[in-house]
């Protein structure tokens, strides 16, 4: 018998999560960055600035981007470690990964891109100064052995980013429930023709663990520091693990 997770509110096998995320991406690939602007009101661009501004990554680092997606995160990434340092991107999704590639071709700028699974990552032990996951953790089937890979790549004294939606200052669910299950799938349907993906996107949200727990998470993973951010009344969080 296969085992079972959760797509979105949904009870689906383990084999075909993967398939199902994918379909989602696939379709909204082409209006993905146009989509982060308006749900967010370009919000997004401030929390990934905060990521990139207190990280510490510095000249000749070398980067792991995950779940890149169109590459905000490598291109800022690469812009801090300079033509010392290296930064991949990488994304298990083809159609994100070709337009985040696409786009940083356009802007002159040539990373190394690898089409790859952040729960069996393509690279070496103890290789990557720095590690970061934006808005990606959540769809991943396994973030427990995704989390453990992530630790095994980084170097001792190595740092882990987690940029994620997660649980929402209370006073504010009633709002952010509405926005979330009411306007989004309409936003999604006008601009993007695809108002399923965004329905899947709220439930994601609500199914992904909460500051608390994803700390934990981090930690049992083997990182010996966790530390997070509420950004936007914990709207998102991020989660910075160090690897001891």
């Amino acid at each position: 018998m296969d085992k079972t997770t959760h797509f979105g509110y949904k009870t689906v096998a383990e084999s075909d999560k993967a398939g199902k995320v994918a379909e989602v991406f696939h379709s909204v690939a082409g209006k993905y960055d146009v989509m982060n602007d308006l749900m967010s009101g370009g919000l997004h661009r401030v929390w990934k600035h905060f990521t990139l501004t207190t990280s510490g990554v510095r000249a000749g680092d070398k980067v792991l981007d995950i779940a890149g997606g169109t590459g905000d995160l490598s291109r800022g990434w690469a812009k801090r470690v300079g033509k010392t340092g290296e930064v991949w991107l990488t994304d298990i999704n083809s159609s994100m990964l070709t337009v985040g590639r696409d786009r940083l071709l356009d802007e002159g700028m040539i990373l190394p891109v690898s089409l790859a699974d952040a729960e069996k990552l393509p690279f070496p032990d103890n290789y990557f100064d720095a590690v970061s996951v934006a808005f990606g953790l959540r769809n991943m089937t396994h973030k427990d052995g995704a989390l453990k890979e992530m630790c095994r790549v980084l170097k001792p004294g190595g740092k882990l980013f987690v940029l994620e939606f997660s649980k929402v200052w209370k006073p504010l669910s009633p709002f952010y429930d509405f926005y979330s299950f009411k306007a989004l799938p309409v936003m999604g349907k006008l601009v993007a023709g695809d108002a399923d993906s965004y329905q899947y996107l709220a439930e994601s949200i609500r199914m992904h663990p909460d500051q608390e727990t994803l700390k934990q998470m981090m930690l049992d993973a083997g990182f010996g520091k966790v530390d997070y951010h509420n950004l936007t009344g914990g709207v998102v969080a991020l989660h910075k693990g160090v690897k001891f």
